[in-house]
């Protein structure tokens, strides 16, 4: 908890009040100054132990959120930086088993399903199709069109946009579907 912090609670006379959890001891504070100095060894042993850099850095960055969350744990006068370097060496092997377990492309695996290629072709045609048909509309039919089933646009607001009833709308709207319809079959 920041000073500043501390300051305003302390005014409101409701210091007591604080959480335990949002009660820093001025130690800890100290202590996370100096997990921040290690996070260039950190680094440089994840890297070694991934020989991946992005793998490397999630692995610098679990590290660097287990130690903080269980900074209370360490014990003052011990090895802080092998006490990092465990945790590390810890999340990197709990990683590995946790890979092993979950091996992709098991015979579940949706990587295995063969990619039919022919109908990406096919709605590639289809979709040219379409918009040759709708720009064959009308040109009120396919404003009314395009603003109301491509962008959107609410009937009432459609109506107020083109100038005319609702029930225009509808029916525009109805007649470029039957329209567009049997074009493209």
């Amino acid at each position: 908890m920041d000073y500043a912090c501390e300051a305003r609670v302390a005014d409101r006379g409701q210091a007591d009040h604080v959480p335990a959890r949002m009660q820093e001891d001025p130690l800890d504070t100290v202590q996370l100054k100096a997990v921040i100095e290690f996070i260039p060894p950190l680094r440089v042993f994840a890297r070694s132990l991934c020989k991946d850099t992005v793998e490397a850095d999630d692995l610098v960055q679990e590290t660097l959120l287990r130690a903080i969350e269980n900074i209370h744990l360490f014990r003052p006068g011990t090895n802080l930086r092998a006490w990092l370097f465990t945790i590390m060496r810890n999340r990197f092997y709990s990683n590995c088993v946790k890979r092993a377990r979950e091996k992709p492309g098991n015979k579940d695996c949706v990587a295995n399903v063969p990619i039919d290629v022919s109908d990406s072709q096919y709605w590639h045609l289809r979709m040219s199709e379409t918009v040759r048909a709708i720009n064959a509309l009308p040109p009120h039919f396919r404003e009314t069109f395009v603003a109301v089933v491509i962008l959107g646009v609410s009937y009432l607001d459609a109506a107020d946009m083109f100038d005319c009833d609702i029930g225009t709308i509808k029916s525009r709207i109805y007649r470029a579907r039957a329209t567009l319809t049997s074009a493209t079959e």
